[in-house]
Order: C-alpha cells, then structure tokens, then sequence
C-alpha cells in the first residue's frame, strides 16, 4: 500500500464519499499495529496553468527593464525577477540573512506553495505593475 493518499476535493459530497470510500478504509488498514500518521487538510497550491502564465510575464520584465544589483543598473533574468516581484507582492516584508561570506541572503516565500487564490493575486499583482512600470506584456492565451 502506498504511504500517501491525496484527494482532491471542490464540494462536500466529495468531501463525504471520500472520507468513506478513500480516507478512512486507507486509515484503517495503516494505523494497524500501533502506528501512527498525522492527517493533514489544506488548500489546493497553484495550477499548472497559472505557472505558465507567471513566467511570459516575468520574461517581459527581464527583457524590458534594467534593476539596480549590487549598485549598478543592468537586466535580471527571470528567476531574479521572481525573487524581486514576489517580495514586492509580500510588501517586502520578507527576511534576510547574512551569507556564509558576507554577502546578503533573501529568505522570500515560494510561489509554489501559494494558494490558487493566492497565486491569482500575485497574477494580477504582476499586470498591475507591469502597468505602472510601462512593460508590454505579450498576447496570453487564455487556459
């Protein structure tokens, strides 16, 4: 038997015909002999959709603006634009850390542990300054 299941769940009759038919036969039969396991509910992260659509508009942003690093103007990539965007998201509040050789760490938040919901407001966080900063987005296909 495997030492995981994942359901997903979008109403309460799936909620309940799970609990009976998966959650609680798989519960049984594991926690036989005295072991124990820790049962864990939480929101759906994003979607492979939305990911998809994260990265065209952080390619904008690299190819269209110049950042300060290090002292000097230049271009970031993606990656670094993330990093830079999803702590603007989080109104930069975000910690950092001394480097093993001085240098500064950013300890940020993951997109991918982001809600679906969550991750929708970092979308349209990322149109919204876009806007504010003159980048074009290009043409996105709905999903």
């Amino acid at each position: 038997m495997s030492e995981t299941l994942t359901v997903e769940l979008a109403n309460r009759q799936q909620a309940w015909a799970a609990i009976k038919g998966q959650v609680f036969p798989f519960l049984a039969q594991v926690l036989q002999g005295g072991h124990r396991w820790i049962l864990t509910l939480k929101p759906e992260t994003r979607t492979q959709a939305q990911n998809r659509l994260m990265w065209p508009l952080l390619t904008a942003f690299s190819q269209q603006l110049e950042w300060p690093i290090n002292g000097r103007m230049g271009k970031v990539n993606e990656n670094d634009w993330k990093d830079i965007l999803t702590a603007a998201f989080h109104e930069e509040s975000v910690r950092l850390a001394m480097g093993l050789n001085g240098g500064v760490v950013l300890l940020g938040q993951r997109t991918s542990k982001f809600s679906k919901a969550k991750f929708s407001e970092f979308i349209e966080f990322l149109f919204a300054t876009a806007a504010d900063r003159g980048v074009k987005l290009p043409a996105l296909e709905a999903e």
